[in-house]
């Protein structure tokens, strides 16, 4: 994973430093006189280079609908993933309301039928999706898209 992450990126920018400069630089007398070493230029280079792709790498996260679409196509075609996303939202679903619960047993109030029948409801909605989905059906995206408002 590391040879693959990090070291091919590394060899990889010493190649295009090292040929665009040869090939191209030494060959143009005007850009020579810009970058009159190899060691200049990737100077130049890197301090310029580093900067710029940091910031295209934030405007991807945080300013584009880049990175949110990939997310949206990883959902949608990792049954996998939104298996993640689908367990971890009704582990909290129901930890929330069983939490409540159990604080209001601890102050010694009782437990209004309002809030039974919200934990009944979320306990029969678990599980009809426990047994109605599957690796390869929707299921579970479905419930993602009813979750965020998305289905009618």
């Amino acid at each position: 994973m590391g040879w693959a992450t990090y070291f091919a990126f590394i060899l990889a920018a010493i190649n295009t430093l090292t040929v665009t400069y040869f090939l191209a630089i030494d060959n143009y007398p005007s850009l020579k006189s810009v970058f009159p070493s190899f060691e200049i230029y990737i100077l130049i280079i890197v301090s310029v280079g580093i900067p710029l792709l940091v910031a295209v790498g934030l405007a991807h996260y945080k300013k584009t609908q880049a990175f949110r679409s990939e997310l949206d196509i990883l959902v949608e075609s990792n049954p996998y993933a939104r298996r993640t996303i689908v367990n971890t939202e009704v582990i909290l679903k129901l930890n929330l309301l069983l939490t409540n619960n159990l604080i209001l047993e601890s102050k010694n109030k009782n437990i209004d039928e309002k809030k039974i029948k919200e934990l009944e409801d979320l306990v029969y909605t678990l599980e009809k999706l426990r047994n109605t989905r599957t690796f390869t059906n929707s299921g579970d995206f479905d419930y993602l898209k009813d979750e965020l408002g998305l289905k009618g």
